[in-house]
């Protein structure tokens, strides 16, 4: 039985995006998914997420608990009754909770790995590193910035905006072979802030032998905070063939 709504806040969720070669994204992704195309690229990410207070919605917030979170993400496309839809496909989740590795794919949607997490942060710098006995490895520095870099394909801060906040429905790998359990992330606000990444390492996005050199290059980095949330669990989608193991 899983749990219909979770309320929580997000303390702090810092979004990692990489601009990729629509035909390796394509590889990666199962039906019923394709690559979310941007200004003629794929885009993936890694997302950040520190939860407080998470609970379900008819408990009080006193009772809920927090834990650190990383999910590698990648922006897709699926049809659903005839009609375009778009959000993320999630191929790996880590988190520092015991509780969220145990639950993840039973009680709430998404296995999630039981990781290392080292966090050091002031009010404008973030610093994460994240490592599993399985050799997945996350390393990210960044700090709060006035804009986005020159280089980002997206063309001003409100576009990225816009582009990310398609992303709120996410559909996880599962302990079933080529069934994604779907979650929907409904935020009270929807702000992001500008980082200057300083360190972005990803054992993910490191692999050649799923990125070819020059397939993948860091994009931009976000940042929200404080944000009042509920995540909606969805029905399952299914598909038709199975996706190339990727992390």
């Amino acid at each position: 039985m899983r749990l219909p709504v979770i309320r929580g806040v997000i303390d702090r969720r810092i979004l990692v995006n990489y601009r990729v070669d629509p035909d390796v994204i394509a590889r990666i992704v199962p039906s019923p998914f394709r690559p979310q195309i941007f200004g003629g690229f794929a885009i993936a990410g890694i997302c950040l997420i520190r939860l407080k207070r998470i609970r379900p919605r008819w408990l009080p917030g006193f009772v809920g608990i927090g834990s650190e979170n990383a999910a590698h993400r990648i922006a897709v496309e699926w049809d659903e009754a005839g009609t375009a839809r778009t959000g993320v496909y999630i191929p790996r989740r880590d988190t520092s909770s015991i509780w969220n590795t145990l639950a993840g794919g039973r009680l709430f949607p998404g296995v999630h790995h039981h990781s290392r997490f080292a966090v050091a942060e002031t009010a404008d710098t973030f610093s994460i590193d994240i490592s599993n006995a399985d050799g997945t490895h996350i390393a990210v520095e960044v700090a709060i910035s006035d804009d986005l870099p020159g280089t980002s394909i997206f063309g001003s801060l409100s576009d990225a905006s816009e582009f990310f906040a398609q992303g709120s429905t996410g559909y996880s790998r599962t302990r079933r072979q080529g069934v994604y359990d779907g979650l929907k992330l409904c935020t009270s606000d929807w702000k992001i802030t500008p980082l200057d990444v300083r360190r972005a390492e990803s054992s993910f996005f490191a692999d050649s032998s799923i990125f070819p050199k020059g397939s993948v290059a860091l994009d931009c980095a976000l940042l929200m905070r404080n944000i009042a949330h509920e995540w909606h669990g969805l029905r399952n989608l299914e598909s038709s063939k199975s996706p190339r193991a990727c992390c």
